[in-house]
């Protein structure tokens, strides 16, 4: 895939890195690749970075060009619940169970594992380049760029909040009110590498909700809470409904097991963003899981 850019007038005298960072958004440390593989071009001929640039030339990089693929994922073969594809991205339903990247206690059975595996039956020579991580019992969206370039475009627009990250997840009790937004800042909980809490040394983190309907089973109330995340710290849903005395059904880390449901009620139902090549609004859903419709 080519990214190019006439240059006009007003961009005359400029070096090829300026274009690069100022008209295609190319990051310095997508630069430093490109240089190494030399895939940056002036008018169809490979160029330094340094190099002036004049009115009309035309700066292009291969934004696809072939890379070491030794970032020792394992392929494993798994079924992929696809729910968008292009040269770009690959866009699938994560179920629940399952983490989303290799660790030490889940070399070989993740979802990287499985499109690692799917990437070499078609050919598609890239590294694992997940944009949003799931932990291991949450379900729903996952998003893998196909390149650099396209990563980085899209965690640019999460930081910018034009990234939107909707969640559906049953909490404990009738939340009151129905409707909120919460925002507490989040760090991590001290002696712990996985488990978060609220601090007011923490990075700032907002969550946004509304209450789709409340219910009782067995004397205890419920509520279906949609989700709207503005910013995307590391179990940050989990930790604000915990603090404010509303802990996602089953989070055994941040509330308590329940005979309901035999994982974290947590599902990422919808993704919308930009797409970085076309430009187009791009929405993603992903049904509820079964197991939600417990009432």
């Amino acid at each position: 895939m080519i990214l190019e850019k006439k240059i006009t007038e007003e961009l005359k005298g400029k070096t090829i890195k300026d274009i690069l960072k100022n008209s295609l958004n190319v990051s310095n440390r997508l630069i430093i690749k490109l240089k190494k593989y030399n895939q940056i071009y002036c008018n169809g001929k490979a160029c330094y970075t340094n190099h002036i640039v004049d009115t009309n030339d035309i700066v292009c990089i291969n934004i696809d060009f072939e890379e070491d693929l030794n970032d020792n994922i394992v392929p494993v073969k798994h079924s992929l619940d696809i729910l968008y594809e292009d040269d770009s991205l690959l866009i699938v339903n994560k179920p629940a169970n399952m983490a989303t990247h290799p660790s030490m206690l889940h070399f070989d059975n993740t979802l990287s594992n499985y499109v690692k595996q799917y990437y070499i039956e078609n050919n598609i020579k890239t590294l694992i380049r997940p944009v949003n991580r799931l932990d291991k019992d949450t379900s729903g969206i996952v998003i893998f760029a196909k390149n650099q370039y396209v990563q980085e475009c899209l965690i640019r627009q999460m930081k910018s909040n034009e990234f939107k990250k909707l969640y559906t997840c049953i909490v404990e009790r009738n939340l009151i009110p129905s409707s909120g937004t919460i925002s507490l800042p989040i760090a991590r909980e001290k002696e712990s590498i996985i488990k978060r809490c609220v601090s007011e040394n923490g990075q700032i983190a907002i969550t946004e909700y509304v209450v789709e309907k409340t219910f009782t089973i067995d004397n205890m109330d419920y509520s279906l809470v949609n989700v709207n995340l503005k910013t995307g710290r590391t179990h940050q849903i989990r930790v604000h409904f915990s603090h404010i005395r509303h802990p996602i059904i089953s989070d055994t880390l941040y509330g308590n097991p329940s005979h309901l449901i035999n994982r974290q009620a947590l599902h990422c139902k919808q993704i919308e963003f930009i797409h970085p090549i076309t430009n187009k609004n791009i929405c993603i859903t992903s049904s509820i899981p079964k197991e939600f419709y417990i009432n």
